[in-house]
């Protein structure tokens, strides 16, 4: 939902541009920095230390927004550029889920290790679905929006890693398998979107 509310973000992207255009760094430079914070966040979530898997992941996240920005405020927005946002965005969300796979979570109904396989191959559907849909050309704009999109599962990350540093694992593990089975459902959601567009006349 956060992508199709995004205008209600505007002034931190401003704030965050007016900081980071200063920096010698172009947006697709400090894309690719972010895919370092989440190895760094995976690695920290592999060694045991929770807090700073989480301070990593907080900042490739931000970063993620920081890109954008930069590239809107210095008039370097491109094709290019939001391709390689895209598929630096996977890699990032696959990188911290095979993190965060090596924490000790409880069993809710499987394993972990099944929620965070599930977790992954929604993310990618989602993303996926809509990519899809464009490329056979089912809608005339792209498919946005969603109970679970990037931004919402991003946040339900941070919040399962506060979760399991606060030692709340229980908690943590049931929202785990919350965010598998509703990204699975937002790629469902996204792939109907698609199909309904072209049912319906004038969508082509």
């Amino acid at each position: 939902m956060f992508d199709i509310h995004r205008d209600r973000f505007q002034w931190l992207e401003k704030w965050t541009a007016n900081v980071f255009t200063k920096l010698p760094l172009t947006p697709n430079q400090v894309t690719v920095i972010s895919i370092f914070f989440a190895l760094a966040s995976a690695y920290y979530l592999y060694i045991g230390d929770i807090l700073m898997g989480l301070i990593m992941l907080i900042i490739s996240g931000y970063l993620d927004l920081v890109d954008g920005a930069i590239a809107r405020a210095k008039g370097l927005a491109s094709k290019t550029g939001a391709y390689i946002d895209t598929i630096t965005d996977r890699y990032v969300e696959i990188i911290l889920l095979i993190g965060m796979s090596f924490l000790p979570f409880d069993t809710v109904i499987f394993p972990s290790y099944i929620w965070i396989i599930l977790a992954i191959s929604g993310s990618l559907m989602t993303t996926y679905a809509k990519a899809a849909a464009k490329e056979k050309d089912l809608v005339s704009q792209e498919l946005k929006g969603g109970l679970l999109s990037r931004g919402e599962r991003i946040l339900s990350y941070w919040i399962i890693l506060i979760l399991c540093f606060q030692n709340f694992w229980a908690a943590a593990s049931y929202l785990l398998a919350g965010v598998a089975i509703f990204a699975n459902f937002t790629a469902g959601q996204r792939i109907f979107n698609a199909l309904s567009a072209q049912q319906s006349p004038g969508t082509r």
